[in-house]
C-alpha cells in the first residue's frame, strides 16, 4: 500500500547517510523545497526520526528508512519498503561512505563506497521515472585520485570513492537510456564534518594544508550544492565542484 498522505506533486526523494551532517542537511534543504525526503540512517534511528520530525515541524514531508547500504539485503529490504510505500522514487542522494572506521574489515572502504553504491543504483532504477535525478556526493581527494596527492590516512576511501564514482559513470548510456541524469559533487574537505574531524586526530596537517589554501567550505554551502544538483540541466556526468580552487586549474574535467 502506497503512503496515502504524500502528493503527488512532491519528488520522492532518498538521501542515505542521512542522519547527520551533510547528508541531513541535503534532506532539510529539499524537504524546503518541495520534496519528500526518506532519511535513511545505518543505526542512529532516533537521531533520524529527529531530523524528520523537525523537517515536518517546519511544514515539510519526510520520513526515515534504516538500512546500512553496504548489506544487499538490508539494500534490497529499503527499496522493497520504498516501493511499497510510495511506489517510485524521484531522487536518490548518493551520500553514505566510509572506510576511516576503526576496526573496519580490510575491504570495507570498497564495500560501502564502490559496490554498496552501484547496486543500490541498480536496485532503485526500476523505481525511477523518466527524468529521474541520481547524486553522487564525493571528495576532490577521491575524484582526482590519482592526479593529485592524498593523505595517507584518507587512500582507501579516496581510492574506493573513485572506484565507485567510476563505476556510476560506466552505466551513464543506460541511464539515459531511461531517461535519468547522473551528476557527481565533489568538494574539498568540508568543515565540521566527521571525516575532517578524524582526520585532524590523525593526520593535522594534512586538514592544515587544506586550510593554507583557503577556508574550507562549510556543510551548509555543501549541502545546497547537492540539493541543486538534483534539479541541474546540466547533462548526465557532469561534476560540480565545491571548494578547493587549486584542486581545479583552469580546465577541470570528470
Amino acid at each position: 500500500m502506497h503512503e496515502p498522505d504524500i502528493s503527488t506533486d512532491r519528488r520522492i526523494t532518498l538521501v542515505t547517510g542521512a542522519s547527520r551532517g551533510i547528508g541531513a542537511d541535503t534532506a532539510r534543504i529539499l524537504a524546503a523545497r518541495g520534496d519528500h525526503v526518506i532519511v535513511n540512517y545505518r543505526e542512529k534511528r532516533r537521531r533520524a526520526q529527529t531530523i524528520a520530525d523537525e523537517i515536518t515541524a517546519a511544514g515539510g514531508s519526510a520520513s526515515v528508512a534504516g538500512a546500512d547500504v553496504s548489506d544487499e539485503t538490508a539494500t534490497r529490504a529499503l527499496i522493497a519498503d520504498i516501493t511499497d510505500r510510495f511506489g517510485r522514487l524521484d531522487v536518490l542522494v548518493l551520500n553514505a561512505s566510509g572506510g576511516l572506521e576503526r576496526g573496519a574489515a580490510a575491504d570495507y572502504a570498497m564495500s560501502i563506497n564502490r559496490d554498496a553504491q552501484l547496486r543500490l543504483t541498480r536496485l532503485a532504477l526500476p523505481l525511477m521515472p523518466s527524468g529521474g535525478r541520481i547524486v553522487f556526493v564525493t571528495s576532490h581527494q577521491a575524484h582526482f585520485h590519482g592526479r593529485k596527492p592524498v593523505p595517507t590516512d584518507y587512500e582507501p576511501i579516496a581510492a574506493s570513492k573513485r572506484a565507485g564514482e567510476d563505476a556510476l559513470r560506466a552505466i551513464i548510456p543506460e541511464l539515459e537510456a531511461l531517461g535519468i541524469t547522473l551528476t557527481v559533487v565533489s568538494g574539498d574537505m568540508i568543515d565540521g564534518t566527521i571525516i575532517v574531524r578524524l582526520l585532524e586526530r590523525r593526520d593535522p596537517d594534512a586538514v592544515g594544508t587544506r586550510r593554507d589554501h583557503g577556508p574550507l567550505p562549510t556543510v551548509e554551502e555543501f549541502a545546497t550544492a547537492i540539493a541543486d544538483a538534483t534539479t541541474s540541466t546540466a547533462e548526465s556526468g557532469h561534476t560540480v565542484y565545491i571548494g578547493g580552487h587549486d584542486y581545479l586549474g583552469s580546465t577541470p574535467t570528470a
